[in-house]
């Protein structure tokens, strides 16, 4: 099969290699579509993320939809030939996480294209990838190929706005316009939170967040904000999602949400530790909480698509083919013109 592989910093090559195995219990996948995502995006530009150092090179890659071209002779479901979307975060099962309905913070979860494990666990930048047959979630006839590869990324959003409890008739903040604060906006409208506003300083975000139906777009930056802010919600929003993970976003986050209001970290800081306002958090009894990937979340996410309470098909900017590996990832950094960037595996035109 073709593989895109990665083997440092800014080093991608298109490369044959050996069908993935299939052991009990598994499924090997035709890859139909894959995203590019930002934790793709900092292994190609740094050639790693965070403590994540790859021990090898390996296919990154692990927002998908596929068919599947096979299972283990112990697997009944899915059947051969099923188009699915993949969660692609193997939790064991058995720890006290997974059995407590929490299983996306299992120590001993293996994640598709991913340097948390070594060897680093290869992942759909490839023709056929091999995943646990309960990771796969059937598809709607109906639903194209590449709205079915953003069940993952709608599947992080989904999850930090259950993070903070029911939304319906509040006011939400979304900080950080990247398809993931744009996908948590869709969602808490969905939701039937009201007003749902972002903030971003990159243009193209702004007027993404616009198009997509958000009640207000603000500049972290205006020196009228704080007047903007009272105008909307008078004390401040009843929930923020913070989605940009940049430090002076989350440091206004504090100031932004209302006494007594829910603070969600979903956007990652990196691997440095962010000064926090603690007095804040204490005087104003700010609920502050993480959100980490997702649980159970999945077969939500696509209900909410295929009854069109949420549409994602609008944040897929370009989509390239397999041999064009290059060129698409150099796009998925442009800011300014892309949201999301896909890519069309086993397939000679991307239409």
């Amino acid at each position: 099969m073709l593989a895109a592989v990665l083997h440092g910093a800014k080093d991608l090559r298109l490369e044959t290699r050996p069908l993935p195995g299939l052991p009990p219990g598994m499924v090997r996948l035709r890859v139909r579509r894959v995203g590019i995502c930002g934790s793709d995006m900092h292994y190609f530009a740094d050639g790693y993320i965070g403590v994540f150092v790859p021990s090898q090179p390996f296919v990154m890659g692990h927002e998908l939809t596929a068919d599947v071209a096979a299972v283990a002779d112990d697997v009944t479901a899915p059947a051969v030939g099923a188009r699915v979307t993949v969660n692609p975060a193997r939790a064991c099962g058995f720890c006290a996480y997974c059995k407590g309905g929490r299983g996306n913070l299992c120590r001993r979860t293996i994640m598709l294209g991913s340097a948390s494990t070594k060897p680093p666990t290869d992942g759909a930048m490839a023709q056929y990838v091999t995943v646990r047959a309960d990771q796969c979630h059937a598809l709607p006839a109906a639903m194209e190929d590449g709205v079915g590869a953003m069940m993952e990324p709608l599947a992080v959003a989904l999850h930090a706005v259950q993070r903070a409890g029911a939304v319906s008739g509040k006011t939400v903040l979304v900080t950080g316009g990247g398809q993931i604060g744009l996908l948590a906006l869709l969602v808490a409208r969905a939701f039937g939170a009201t007003p749902v506003a972002l903030s971003d300083v990159v243009a193209a975000r702004c007027q993404a967040a616009r198009d997509l139906g958000a009640d207000a777009v603000l500049d972290p930056a205006a020196p009228n904000l704080a007047e903007q802010i009272q105008a909307l919600t008078g004390d401040g929003f009843d929930v923020v999602i913070e989605a940009s993970g940049a430090p002076p976003a989350l440091r206004q986050a504090f100031d932004l949400v209302r006494p007594g209001g829910t603070l969600v970290q979903v956007g990652s800081p990196g691997k440095a530790d962010v000064p926090l306002p603690a007095n804040l958090l204490m005087i104003r009894e700010i609920q502050y909480l993480g959100s980490f990937r997702y649980t159970n979340v999945y077969d939500e996410a696509i209900r909410l698509v295929t009854a069109g309470r949420v549409k994602v098909q609008p944040l897929i900017s370009r989509v390239f083919l397999l041999a064009e590996v290059g060129a698409a990832m150099a796009q998925a950094f442009d800011k300014d013109r892309v949201i999301k960037v896909q890519i069309a595996i086993n397939q000679e035109s991307s239409a």
